[in-house]
């Protein structure tokens, strides 16, 4: 498991762009698995532009809720799977009603037994703010602090992208031919 990478960022942080060109580099059959519901016109107007900046090569599926066997499926057709984001995978099962924590053990359980794909997880960092004035936005913030953690400990390696630089956390520290550096040189944003 030691493959599996997370990758963490504030929003616009260029952590989407920074994933997609790690994915294409690190296999020939990326997916991009997508946890978003595009359920207002806000955020059917941010899936379109997602999908016309993303690569061709990446095939594209969509599960709000079930990324533990949605993972596990597409484990068996992709090398490289690159799921965006985390957060909104939170999102959707606290709307669900879900248990948060246990939906993150499952996750972590499948992510084991992924070997021969590499995953590649985005994820907005929410705990560097203020504290939220509201229990949700609290509870929300807690335990998409505490997914972090749990994926960071198992994943090979972790990358915090600040202004479209990524700063390496833990795994192989990268250099100025990275991904990072060609998303920004090639697309102009990420």
């Amino acid at each position: 498991m030691a493959g599996h990478v997370l990758i963490l960022g504030g929003a616009r942080s260029g952590k989407t762009g920074f994933a997609e060109k790690l994915a294409m580099r690190a296999g020939d059959r990326p997916l991009y698995l997508a946890t978003a519901q595009a359920l207002d016109d806000e955020m059917r107007e941010r899936v379109r532009l997602h999908q016309q900046q993303r690569h061709k090569r990446f095939a594209t599926l969509e599960e709000p809720l079930a990324l533990p066997a949605a993972l596990e499926r597409a484990a068996a057709m992709h090398d490289v799977i690159l799921v965006d984001c985390l957060t909104l995978w939170i999102t959707n099962l606290l709307g669900a009603g879900r248990n948060v924590a246990q939906a993150v053990d499952e996750l972590a359980a499948a992510l084991a037994r992924i070997e021969h794909s590499r995953v590649i997880l985005v994820s907005n960092e929410v705990g560097l703010g203020i504290v939220p004035d509201n229990a949700l936005a609290r509870m929300f913030r807690d335990l998409a602090g505490a997914a972090h953690q749990r994926l960071a400990d198992i994943c090979g390696e972790v990358h915090f992208v600040v202004a479209g630089l990524p700063l390496t956390l833990k795994g192989e520290r990268l250099t100025e031919s990275t991904p990072a550096t060609e998303a920004r040189s090639s697309t102009g944003t990420t």
